[in-house]
């Protein structure tokens, strides 16, 4: 009897809201026999316990060994990574009172924080006498109050942080990543890596 090909695809993450977890839930799966792919995708992988703390490590190799006992004849390629972090994730659909708080905080912290930084470094290279020199120059007179240096400066500042952060309100400038997104891709990549060495390390990877 020739052996079934299956592709099996691992997300670095996954999260979810149940306990029970299935391979679908760890990533893709495509195999030519649809139904020997339906069968695969249903298959248990594990159930959250309280000692878990919601989050399990699981190996790209403990999931082939499933899918290979559960049908011999299956043939696993694995295309994906070699482990994924499982989260238990618990997401409410109408946000509490303490969560509204804490983005409104969060918002203050960003907001300000930023005004902050950017008065103390204009403060540091002293940006009012350097405008002051510029307009001394260009007009031969000093500058009594706010002049059209700092207004232009101020907006140009104003459309430079829009078009760096790529977001006008909730919309998009180009359809490139936002800083901010490239960064936090690589935070997760930083995070999932260093959960996935100190799971290893413990040996809670629920691996062969």
């Amino acid at each position: 009897m020739p052996k079934e090909v299956l592709y099996l695809k691992l997300e670095q993450n996954a999260e979810l809201s149940g306990e029970s977890v299935h391979i679908s839930d760890l990533g893709k799966l495509y195999c030519k026999t649809q139904s020997v792919q339906n069968r695969c995708r249903t298959l248990p992988v594990f159930r959250f316990e309280e000692k878990d703390k919601g989050r399990r490590v699981v190996s790209a190799l403990f999931v082939i060994s499933l899918l290979q006992q559960d049908n011999p004849n299956l043939e696993v390629e694995s295309i994906g990574a070699p482990e994924t972090v499982v989260e238990q994730v618990k997401v409410s659909r109408y946000p509490g009172f303490w969560q509204v708080c804490k983005i409104v905080f969060v918002c203050c912290i960003c907001f300000f924080g930023a005004a902050f930084t950017i008065m103390a470094f204009h403060n540091d290279i002293g940006i009012r006498e350097v405008f002051g020199q510029i307009y001394e120059l260009l007009t031969g007179q000093e500058p009594q109050s706010v002049t059209a240096l700092e207004i232009a400066y101020s907006i140009g500042l104003a459309l430079g942080i829009l078009v760096f952060f790529n977001h006008i309100g909730g919309r998009r400038i180009t359809s490139d990543p936002t800083p901010i997104e490239v960064e936090m891709r690589k935070y997760e990549t930083d995070v999932n890596q260093a959960l996935t060495e100190t799971a290893d390390r413990e040996k809670k990877t629920l691996d062969v």
